[in-house]
């Protein structure tokens, strides 16, 4: 799971400073108060990628995605792409865990077949 979630936190911190170079355009918003915004969740999406198998870090990734789509307000793009990585992030939990328990119950398997040939 934490490939999965960290390959999109990673292509949401490029969506969020891109998004941030669009915001910079707007008349009524100064390039500090862009920057601040955007920096933090840059940030966070950063700093989620080593949080994903924390507890907490699962539903602060949801936190981020709901940004991500309330950003749409200030660059109405966000609106699609926060709902195509909240899509993204569903994705990557949801697949992530299973391929952890084919991997948890891979790993039995294997110990169990070799325990008898070591005893």
């Amino acid at each position: 799971m934490r490939t999965l979630c960290a390959s999109t936190l990673i292509g949401e911190f490029f969506v969020i400073g891109f998004a941030g170079l669009v915001a910079m355009k707007s008349d009524d918003l100064t390039n500090t108060t862009v920057w601040t915004v955007c920096g933090i969740g840059m940030l966070l999406s950063v700093l989620l990628c080593g949080m994903i198998t924390r507890p907490g870090g699962i539903q602060l990734g949801w936190a981020l995605q709901i940004a991500l789509v309330l950003s749409g307000f200030v660059v109405p793009m966000m609106f699609i792409l926060g709902l195509v990585f909240g899509g993204l992030w569903w994705a990557s939990v949801h697949y992530g865990r299973k391929i952890d328990e084919v991997k948890a119950h891979w790993a039995a398997a294997q110990e169990a077949a070799e325990a008898p040939a070591g005893g």
